[in-house]
């Protein structure tokens, strides 16, 4: 069996998930993108993890495919392989889950870059390079990279990514508003930790939500369904448990403790 390609560990509520093929500048196979998802899935479940942080070792984050393990299979294998892995799964289960921060150590290409760009913040290093350099191989982007893209730079800067395939630096990544964040390397996880239980420590139900929302919401132009959708959520967070607590809490000048509220379900 191969060796595992990422650790996990959760500190103060954020569960930190570091992708280590160092070796490989962390390059994206089928068994690193089953670990991923696995342990995503089994931090949405656990209670104790408020969010989530995605980052890496070594000089890169994720260095696009890993050559020789994806392209070096056969088209049946490819087909298994995914349906192992459940890659079609990858982007509901990011706009689905717990708040998911990037921290972008390195060269984040390719899939690498496509594979984050669902999460709801990306913060990079100074030293990060990014690119959708697909094209140079021949293909097109996938985990709707060409949906997210668009949402975060617009039609113009989009077309340009995704058509010269450009490497960009972090500040560049920053400028265009392709990334959120850029912070000296010393500090990237600390930020991103930081920034994911920001999110974190609010009700789950209502983040979870809300990123279900703006998944839904943003590319809506029925402002009527815009509004249904709201409603029907509201109703669900006005009878939680969080909710609640929140408004007990606020009423009797205290902090909320959404934790316990939870694990109660009053």
């Amino acid at each position: 069996m191969s060796p595992q390609t990422l650790t996990s560990a959760v500190e103060q509520g954020v569960l930190l998930i570091t992708l280590c093929r160092p070796e490989k500048m962390n390059a994206w196979n089928y068994q690193l993108h089953t670990e991923l998802t696995r342990a995503i899935e089994v931090a949405n479940g656990d209670d104790d993890v408020d969010a989530i942080v995605v980052t890496a070792t070594g000089k890169g984050f994720c260095a696009g495919a890993d050559m020789s393990a994806v392209f070096g299979l056969s088209d049946e294998q490819k087909q298994q392989a995914r349906a192992q892995a459940r890659v079609e799964d990858w982007v509901a289960l990011l706009r689905g889950s717990k708040p998911v921060v990037a921290a972008v150590n390195g060269a984040a290409i390719g899939v690498g870059l496509s594979l984050i760009l669902p999460t709801d913040q990306i913060v990079a290093a100074s030293q990060a390079k990014l690119s959708l350099r697909f094209v140079k191989m021949g293909l097109v982007p996938e985990f709707a990279a060409s949906h997210f893209v668009e949402r975060r730079v617009g039609f113009g800067a989009a077309s340009r990514l995704l058509l010269t395939g450009e490497d960009l630096s972090a500040h560049d990544a920053l400028e265009l508003k392709l990334i959120d964040r850029v912070v000296p390397a010393d500090q990237l996880v600390d930020e991103a930790k930081a920034l994911a239980r920001a999110m974190g420590a609010n009700p789950h139900m209502a983040v979870r939500t809300c990123k279900e929302l703006l998944t839904a919401n943003a590319p809506e132009a029925d402002l009527g369904l815009v509004q249904k959708r709201e409603l029907e959520a509201l109703s669900r967070c006005y009878a939680s448990a969080e909710h609640k607590e929140a408004v007990a809490a606020f009423l009797s000048k205290r902090t909320p403790d959404f934790h316990a509220a939870r694990a109660s379900k009053v």
